[in-house]
Parts: C-alpha cells; structure tokens; sequence
C-alpha cells in the first residue's frame, strides 16, 4: 500500500500543528519546515478544514491549528479521509473491472485482508503519539 503525496501532506501538516500545541501556524512555516510546496499545502490546508482537522483564522496574524487535541485525531482517520481511492487492483472496483479471473481468483481477497490489517494499523496511532518525542516538537519548533 502506497500513500498519495496528498496524505502524506494532510499527516505531516497536521503533526506540525500537533507540536505546535495550539499556536497559530502559517502554511509558510510548514512548507518552510518541510521544504515542501507551499500550494500544495494550500490545496490540502482548505480540505483539512473542510473535513474538520483545522481550524483556519483568516487575517493578519491568522493561520491555521488542530481543531481538536492530538490524541483525538487517529491516523486512519485522517487516511480514509483523505487518500481518494483504495483500488489496489482493477477487481476491487465492480463497475470498471475487466479481469477474466475475477471469479476464482484469490487475489482480492488477499489483497482487501491487507488493506484492513494496514487501516487497522493506523488506527492504533492518533496525532498525539507521531508528536510526543521531544526532539521531532523541537526541530518542528524551531522552524
């Protein structure tokens, strides 16, 4: 299983409000500290919002932070949130699959046990527990 580079955006601009424990952040900051791109983290700041993960305060002086505590935003659900499509192979998708073995093949079986096992995974870790060490709320800090 393969993350998009938007999750991989929503779980690191959410870990950096995490550390900031409840301060402000500019998406600048964030694209800054990952030197990442700051559009990108623009797209998925509006979408973090409208799903509820950020609270955006507009203005000078405005920026962005958890809407919730850390411990209450599980990685999982921020994946299912934001990951678009879990069809890892053309039969996990009814109305565009065309594979001759669909029928007896075992594949998709396997492949969908997978995918539970890797989302129940993510379920045991929240925010609060990818930003409890001390030296990753440093580094974020100190950007």
């Amino acid at each position: 299983m393969r993350l998009t580079l938007y999750s991989d955006y929503s779980l690191r601009l959410l870990m950096y409000c995490a550390a900031r424990h409840g301060d402000l952040v500019t998406i600048q900051q964030v694209a800054d500290a990952y030197r990442i791109s700051k559009n990108h983290l623009m797209k998925v700041a509006f979408d973090l919002g409208r799903k509820g993960y950020l609270e955006t305060v507009r203005g000078r002086g405005g920026g962005l932070r958890l809407s919730r505590p850390p411990a209450r935003i599980g990685l999982g659900e921020v994946v299912r949130a934001v990951e678009d499509d879990f069809t890892m192979v053309e039969c996990f998708n009814p109305e565009t699959n065309r594979c001759v073995i669909t029928g007896p093949c075992r594949l998709r079986g396997a492949l969908s046990k997978a995918l539970k096992a890797y989302l129940a995974v993510l379920d045991e870790y929240t925010l609060a527990d990818l930003t409890e060490n001390p030296a990753l709320v440093r580094m974020l800090n100190a950007s």
